[in-house]
């Protein structure tokens, strides 16, 4: 049986040691990084034995691909990306151009990705940065403006999709207030919860027909001072499936963050527990691989349906001349 994480693996070749850690644990999925990547043959043979050690051809193999400076697939090999905030600036004056270019932006992402077998995105970024908040998002984000992150994502989630990818919306619910980065910290955010609701929750709630959603390790005091929304029961069941509504698949941000503390089993079953369906362990050690595994627990009854309901959405890429659309996006941009 599957089980409720998504593991890393160490480098550009899966290892026998990894191959056969994947075939006795099943995780659902995977996740490739930088250090996975060489060219497209390579990625695309990666792909394939990740999937074989499972016995799954279909199993998610998950990539952040947004553009700007949070990319892994890189030029010269791919053609570069703009980060989301470019989509945002061109939306002041045009929206409709921008919308267009944001989905033929991510139409363009998803090609890539699927030529090499990688089924899921972790994108669009939904945050809404707020003036003194780190840069750790920035230009990660599409506007501090809701409406125009809802329009814009909107577009990217409707690109990928339509391109035979899975998108990812993170972080929910609402890493735009973090003052420090959460690779590094644990930020507090000490704004009410009716401010949280009216700017950082709606972008989230707008778009919750999105198949799989990204947790923040990110404490809203006036939600549970004690936890990260990622640890925390009553984020989970009181926000993100409350008031936001979101009923698909919900996975953590990477376990080994430092915003989050403690042995690693002990933070998986935490997340589990809050809420989450599946956890994210990104770094590919297999020590800490191993103690995630402990807490694992297997995919079924609610969680498994989630995860089935997630991957019912992919389907082949509708007919699509990327060449006329890189050109056209060349256009938009210019606008």
């Amino acid at each position: 049986m599957r089980r409720r994480v998504i593991f890393g693996c160490s480098g550009p070749v899966l290892e026998a040691a990894e191959r056969d850690f994947f075939r006795e644990v099943q995780p659902w999925g995977f996740i490739l990084f930088g250090r996975n990547v060489k060219n497209r043959e390579q990625v695309r043979a990666l792909t394939d034995s990740l999937r074989s050690a499972v016995d799954d051809a279909k199993a998610p193999v998950l990539i952040d691909q947004e553009g700007g400076r949070v990319v892994r697939l890189k030029a010269p090999e791919w053609h570069p990306r703009p980060p989301q905030g470019v989509f945002g600036v061109l939306h002041r004056d045009h929206p409709e151009t921008a919308c267009e270019a944001a989905y033929l932006n991510a139409r363009l992402i998803a090609g890539d990705l699927a030529e090499i077998g990688i089924n899921v995105d972790c994108l669009p970024v939904l945050d809404v940065p707020v003036p003194g908040a780190h840069d750790v998002i920035g230009d990660r984000a599409f506007s501090t403006d809701p409406s125009v992150v809802i329009d814009l994502g909107r577009a990217v989630i409707d690109g990928l999709m339509d391109g035979g990818v899975l998108p990812v919306m993170k972080h929910m619910p609402g890493h735009g207030r973090a003052g420090c980065d959460t690779h590094l910290g644990l930020p507090h955010v000490t704004v009410p919860v009716e401010q949280l609701s009216a700017a950082d929750f709606v972008t989230f709630r707008s778009l919750a027909h999105c198949p799989m959603a990204m947790t923040a390790h990110v404490v809203y005091d006036a939600i549970d001072p004690n936890r990260p929304a990622t640890l925390s029961p009553r984020a989970i069941r009181e926000v993100i499936r409350g008031e936001i509504g979101y009923q698909g698949l919900l996975m953590t941000d990477d376990l080994s963050m430092s915003a989050l503390s403690g042995p690693l089993s002990a933070r998986a079953k935490a997340a589990l527990f809050a809420g989450c369906d599946v956890v994210l362990h990104c770094n590919g050690g297999m020590d800490e691989m191993r103690d995630v595994a402990r807490e694992a627990k297997p995919l079924e009854g609610v969680w498994l349906k989630r995860a089935e309901t997630a991957l019912s959405h992919l389907a082949g890429p509708a007919e699509f001349d990327h060449i006329a659309a890189e050109e056209r996006l060349k256009e938009l941009l210019v606008a």
